[in-house]
């Protein structure tokens, strides 16, 4: 346990230093938000609700809500609501002393109580929150006092202070009501920078800035998530000057570089691209073993050039771009002959049209992708095309009512996280956990994510997690295309925007800092 009690030490010993780097910036460096106020118009996806605590992803939570911890630019862990915490290695227990004097966007005091309510919201598993399998390991939550409160776990989890980035929600306003279902999450209430001022459904979430921010108010008066979901659209109201923000495709922002008024900045991200396999259906359970001959039928490099522009790089591991991967794991790489190698060898055959067949069957599927990500439609098609051309018939697809989780074939997928190793591995390709869409099942995965999680030593974490990208190549749960870069477009006039962070899935993590933007 000695590395936890000197991260434990560490961050006792710099909690008085740091100073909550998302706000509390200087309100004074020429911004107009206090004369006659600032606006930032982003160009957003669609929310049909803001519920932090059952959904991942969601760019607008981090503005509303806060975490008891926190993470700096660098990805690193630092204090949120949290002002410091102990942890005593012969109990597994954290204990987490609250700032004090911060209050819920509705007036109402923050408590330990609301800690307690919100992880034993997210770990009762009548509420089925994919984010659960993060606090498993969670025996006891105990109030100490209303500034202080207590986690014990029944084994190490090294990821948990990770996982204290939690957005907190108020149960004076949740207790009670349905943690799926409540008209809070249409309403949300947080202690965040910013808070709710009007949501007009399908058009725009408006965000006005929390001036009693406990950290030091924000700097940018409005925020609006204008809702676009077209890519062309985004890059046609960038144009316009209707956006002042907007994440855009690597063709649109072609159209950008260089452009007078305009920042373009390309940002290095932990979210990859890929086919999910849906072992749920018959036919992976009948077929899982093609995957890896399907993978090296797959020219990631073409789609890494013809989608994504060369903005990307080929992927082989969900742990690519971590401090834990291993770079000597089997990574299918595109070579056409040995994919039929592997086809012949699992007893396929071509027909006299060409296709590769097994037991009478011809080998193919259909290939999902969402229809409002360009990005991924277009990797579904060129996937498709390709396998197509070594005699496989699959087809790509865009269905209208989106991804059909339980009765699809497969669909591209994307996933990412900048942060600790447990995150997106565990709950992603763990057994039955809450991310799993795929529904794979490995016990030698399950068994090294689990050694992973529980040792605080790096030897001893990067030799399971060697075993775990082993495990999962020899049974591939997806076909690794690419990890994508972020593209954002922005105003020349917005300041602040930190282009070296590691930004997770969907590109979340840009706001990381919004108090300090300035416009």
């Amino acid at each position: 346990m000695t590395m936890m009690k000197r991260l434990a030490a560490l961050v006792l010993a710099l909690a008085m230093l740091l100073t909550l780097a998302a706000c509390g910036g200087d309100n004074t460096d020429g911004n107009d938000a206090q004369s006659g106020g600032s606006t930032l118009v982003y160009g957003s996806g669609d929310y049909t609700r803001i519920n932090p605590a059952m959904d991942e992803h969601g760019e607008i939570n981090v503005l509303l809500f806060d975490g008891l911890t926190d993470h700096d630019g660098d990805g690193q862990v630092i204090p949120r609501l949290a002002e410091r915490w102990d942890y005593d290695p012969d109990t597994l227990t954290y204990t987490f002393y609250l700032a004090q004097g911060v209050t819920w966007h509705d007036g109402q005091p923050f408590t330990a109580e609301d800690v307690k309510f919100t992880y034993e919201a997210i770990m009762d598993p009548d509420n089925g929150s994919e984010n659960a399998p993060n606090y498993e390991d969670v025996t006891d939550i105990t109030v100490i006092d209303d500034h202080t409160v207590s986690f014990t776990l029944s084994a190490v989890n090294t990821a948990f202070l990770e996982y204290m980035t939690m957005a907190i929600l108020p149960q004076h306003l949740l207790e009670g009501e349905d943690m799926q279902t409540s008209d809070f999450f249409r309403t949300p209430v947080g202690t965040g920078p910013y808070k709710l001022e009007s949501w007009d459904v399908g058009q725009s979430i408006t965000l006005v800035k929390n001036p009693d921010y406990f950290a030091g108010a924000a700097n940018i008066d409005t925020i609006v998530f204008k809702i676009v979901t077209d890519s062309n659209a985004k890059a046609m109201q960038l144009q316009t000057g209707e956006l002042d923000l907007a994440q855009v495709t690597p063709k649109d922002a072609a159209s950008f570089e260089g452009k007078a008024g305009y920042t373009v900045y390309d940002m290095t991200t932990s979210d990859y691209r890929g086919i999910l396999y849906n072992f749920n259906n018959t036919y992976w359970q009948e077929n899982a073993d093609l995957i890896p001959a399907i993978s090296c039928a797959i020219d990631r490099q073409a789609i890494v050039d013809a989608v994504l522009l060369g903005r990307g790089e080929v992927a082989y591991s969900p742990l690519q771009r971590n401090i834990y991967n291993d770079p000597d794991v089997e990574r299918w790489d595109y070579d056409p002959a040995r994919a039929e190698q592997l086809l012949t060898e699992a007893g396929c055959t071509k027909d006299s049209e060409g296709f590769w067949q097994r037991i009478g069957q011809r080998i193919g599927f259909t290939i999902n992708a969402s229809p409002d990500d360009q990005v991924r439609i277009d990797m579904a098609q060129a996937a498709a095309q390709q396998l197509r051309s070594i005699g496989l018939d699959v087809q790509a697809a865009i269905p209208a009512e989106g991804i059909d989780w339980g009765g699809q074939e497969c669909c591209i997928i994307g996933w990412g996280s900048p942060f600790d190793a447990d995150d997106h591995t565990y709950k992603v390709f763990g057994t039955g956990k809450g991310a799993n869409y795929s529904g794979y099942s490995n016990a030698q995965v399950d068994e090294a994510l689990t050694k992973a999680r529980q040792t605080d030593d790096p030897a001893e974490r990067k030799a399971a997690y060697a075993e775990f990208q082993q495990a999962l190549a020899a049974a591939p749960a997806y076909t690794f295309f690419c990890y994508i870069d972020a593209i954002y477009v922005a105003a020349d006039t917005i300041q602040g925007i930190t282009p070296d962070t590691v930004l997770g899935h969907h590109g979340v993590g840009i706001f990381w800092n919004i108090c300090d933007w300035t416009i």
